[in-house]
Formats: C-alpha cells, sequence, structure tokens
C-alpha cells in the first residue's frame, strides 16, 4: 500500500498523477475505450484512472496483472507459448486508449526461467507487437506506460518505500503545481535537440570501449515528452537498418522480465550484431539475438531528464536520465521512418558522463552528458 495513504484515503499525488494521465497523456475523449492493466498492488492508481476516464465519459475496461507469468513459463507446453489469444489480438487491434501500469510483487520472479521458453514465447507474440505498433503510428491507439511504486520496484531502487514513492511522483512532476506547464516547458525545450538532430546524417558514438557509428538520414527524431511514458525525457530515432558499424559496451545492466545482463558488450557490421557477450546472464542474451530482428538496432535515444540521477532497474525511468543514452535492440518505432520488424524491444543503457562524445555529420553536440547546441 502506498505509504501516504492513511485511514482508506488516497495519497493526493495519486490522484494528481491520474489526472494527468488521463487528460495530458493520453488525451481521453468521450465514448473512447480505455484499457486499463495493471498489477492488483496498483489499485489505488487504477482506481484513480477509471475514476478520470469515467468522468470524461469514455468507456473504460480494467484487466489486472496477476502474478502467472512464473506458472506460465514453468509449465506451458511449446504450443501454448506459440499461442496468440484471439482475445487478446482483439483488444490490440480495436483499442482507442491503452494505460499500462508498471507495478510488480516480484521483481525476480523470471530470474530462473528457461531463457528458450522465453524467447519461443516472445518470437510468437511478434504479430500483436506489429499490430501495436502500426496502430499507434496511425494515430489510431494511444497509450501510455506510468508507474506505480510498490515495494519490491523500492527494494530494487536501494531506497525506502517512501523515499521511492517521492521518487516516482517527482520524476512525473506531479509536485509541482502545474504538471502540465511543466511538461509543455519540457517540450519545447526538446524540440530544439530534435530540430538539430532532423538535418544530420550520421550519429557517431564514442566512449568507454564504444565506437559506434549510425546513420540517420531521412529518419524522424521523436520528442518524447511524457505522451507515451510518464515520466519522460528523451529524444530518439530509428537509424536505418544496414547502418550500425562499430562496438558499444554497455555501462547499466540490461533488464528483460527481471532478468539481469550485466557488461553488455555488442559489435555490428552492415547493421547486425557479429558479436554479443555479457559476463552475467549471457543465456539470456544469446537467446534474444536469435530472435528474428532483435539483431539490428531499432531505437537510438538520448536521455534528457536531467531530474532522474539513479538507476532504478526500472527501465520506465532508467531511460530517461540524463547523461546517458540507450539502445533498444528489435522492433523500430514506424514513425521514426524505423522499419526493423521483431517480437523484441529491449533498451540498454550506457552512461555517458565521463570521456564521453556523440559527434553529428563529424561534429561534437555532446560531451560528457551535456549537449553543446
Amino acid at each position: 500500500m502506498n505509504s501516504k495513504a492513511v485511514d482508506g484515503l488516497v495519497d493526493p499525488r495519486t490522484r494528481k498523477l491520474a489526472k494527468l494521465v488521463v487528460e495530458y497523456c493520453v488525451e481521453v475523449k468521450r465514448e473512447e475505450s480505455v484499457f486499463i492493466q495493471g498489477h492488483p498492488l496498483a489499485f489505488p492508481l487504477i482506481n484513480e484512472i477509471y475514476r478520470e476516464c469515467l468522468i470524461h465519459d469514455a468507456y473504460p475496461m480494467v484487466m489486472a496483472k496477476l502474478d502467472l507469468d512464473y506458472t506460465f513459463y514453468k509449465h506451458a507446453k511449446d504450443h501454448q507459448l506459440k499461442y496468440i489469444s484471439p482475445i487478446r489480438k482483439f483488444i490490440i487491434e480495436n483499442i482507442d486508449v491503452l494505460i499500462g501500469i508498471a507495478c510488480q510483487s516480484n521483481t525476480r520472479a523470471l530470474a530462473n526461467v528457461d531463457p528458450a521458453k522465453i524467447r519461443m514465447e516472445k518470437e510468437h507474440g511478434k504479430e500483436l507487437l506489429e499490430i501495436y505498433l502500426k496502430r499507434s503510428a496511425e494515430g489510431k491507439l494511444r497509450w501510455n506506460g506510468v508507474a506505480y511504486p510498490s515495494s519490491s520496484q523500492a527494494q530494487e531502487a536501494a531506497m525506502s518505500l517512501e523515499e521511492y514513492e517521492d521518487f516516482v511522483y517527482s520524476s512525473c512532476l506531479v509536485d509541482k503545481k502545474d504538471p502540465v506547464a511543466e511538461w509543455k516547458r519540457i517540450k519545447s525545450q526538446q524540440k530544439k535537440i530534435c530540430d538539430f538532430l532532423r538535418r544530420k546524417r550520421s550519429i557517431h558514438i564514442v566512449g568507454d570501449e564504444t565506437d559506434l557509428t549510425l546513420n540517420v538520414e531521412g529518419r524522424k527524431w521523436i520528442n518524447s515528452d511524457g505522451k507515451r511514458n510518464m515520466p519522460s525525457g528523451e529524444v530518439f530515432t530509428a537509424p536505418l537498418e544496414n547502418s550500425a558499424s562499430g562496438t558499444i559496451k554497455f555501462s547499466y545492466p540490461g533488464i528483460y522480465l527481471g532478468r539481469e545482463v550485466e557488461d553488455v558488450s555488442l559489435t555490428f557490421k552492415d547493421g547486425k550484431v557479429i558479436h554479443a557477450s555479457a559476463i552475467k546472464g549471457n543465456d539470456l542474451l544469446q537467446q534474444i539475438m536469435k530472435v528474428e530482428g532483435a539483431d539490428r538496432i531499432g531505437e537510438v535515444a538520448i536521455g534528457t531528464n536531467y531530474g532522474i540521477t539513479k538507476f532504478t532497474k526500472l527501465i520506465l525511468f532508467d531511460e530517461k536520465m540524463g547523461g546517458t543514452i540507450h539502445i533498444a535492440l528489435g522492433a523500430a518505432y514506424p514513425e521514426a521512418g524505423g522499419r526493423n520488424k521483431s517480437a523484441i524491444h529491449w533498451d540498454i543503457l550506457k552512461d555517458m558522463k565521463k570521456d564521453a562524445t556523440i559527434y553529428a555529420d563529424d561534429k561534437p553536440f555532446y560531451k560528457d552528458g551535456q549537449f553543446l547546441i
């Protein structure tokens, strides 16, 4: 339970976050179908989002995300791992708005699951991800991912629950008098970066054990301003699929379904990974590399949220950290011009705050975690 919810009353920041998500992030409209998904631990936020949707004359539906993943992967046979539920497909094909709430009771539940089973299940879910991304790019599906603080996530972040709550709500700027005005200000600041980068052809990333070049000519840089993630704060694009060349070593562990893959190093040639290694979780990394399209870059991004200063092992926050970049292996966002398709979209972070530079068309525009433009 939220530590500041007393005598059944909801933490006012939870209510303020729900209002921000419904009114600003996804802009729920009259008679729209809204699908809300989250763990029962997130009930206070789920309830407030549900309430706001009703106030806005929408048609909200809630699906509880129970702790069944371990049971599924332990007992599911091959035909069950490959099965695509027609109900899930119908929902993705027809809803207007999707709100997903990140909240877990056990972040390590899948730590010992066979990576081959995870790969098989993800591979056969590719069709659903493609529908999701296509409808999103066309503007037919609006979505937002938001977090509700839980004790397990606080433990991962090495914080007390109260500290973690403060971190979550301050990152979303609901501790400010007018959060919407704050996010609009961030949008304006990030637009300048996107406008600069959209005229560039090449990106060259140099840092610790890293020398990677990418071609981004003709691709659109997206201004992530809280509409799809809350919190947000990044600019990103999809590089040309055959352009990645060189090596990148990531500073932070890649987190995939609660499993940590540490000291990931990837070497690319003609856009494709030709060597992948990790000190910990290498078995999972190698299985992911076998998924079609997961050996190419679907996204390259720069975190711009300097209010997030701590790695928490929840990508919703971590990928936004100012002074970091991240690369996503697998599926690209079509709205950025990306064409790579995969059942995987896996973000991994690199710290850029020391002895690191990013060049655009051979000229530095970002150095040691700060923009030079």
